[in-house]
């Protein structure tokens, strides 16, 4: 009966285990004061880190720390894994997708090797960034809360 709203609007999961925290609390000012886009972040406790909505892999950094995602309504989503850690040319990372792969909510994208992180001086929080916001109406503020991967953490709406 209400299909059309489904069209509308996307679940987005927690791309990892660990706390969920609003965009604006990530220890880094591109992201926290919105400069690359809005979204939200999670410090993670484990490694896994997983899509959190479906789409097209568009992007995989060579460095292996940032994954891009485009959806079917050409919103563009970041997966940035870890602050800085670009640094670290890419050795805590296993990335398990390619460029065109389709991925669903909470399908596995990468390994983040927690301890090779900080032994590399860098903090693990990964972001998950809408860069082209001109595609939804608005982002919803998520809260502080402990999260499984998989669990949905808002609904975006995009615009018609």
């Amino acid at each position: 009966m209400f299909s059309f709203l489904k069209k509308n609007t996307a679940q987005v999961v927690a791309p990892a285990t660990g706390q969920l925290i609003p965009i604006d609390q990530v220890e880094d000012e591109v992201f926290s004061n919105k400069m690359m886009g809005d979204g939200f972040a999670v410090r993670p406790t484990e490694c896994g880190v997983f899509a959190p909505l479906a789409g097209k892999i568009t992007t995989v950094f060579p460095t292996k720390h940032a994954i891009g995602i485009t959806t079917e309504h050409g919103l563009e989503v970041l997966v940035h894994m870890g602050l800085d850690t670009v640094e670290l040319k890419g050795d805590p990372f296993t990335v398990y997708v390619k460029l065109n792969d389709e991925v669903k909510p909470g399908d596995q994208l990468a390994d983040m090797d927690l301890q090779k992180v900080a032994a590399g001086g860098k903090t693990n929080t990964i972001v998950v960034v809408y860069t082209n916001m001109d595609k939804l109406e608005d982002i919803p503020i998520v809260p502080t809360a402990e999260v499984s991967h998989g669990d949905e953490v808002e609904k975006l709406k995009y615009t018609k």
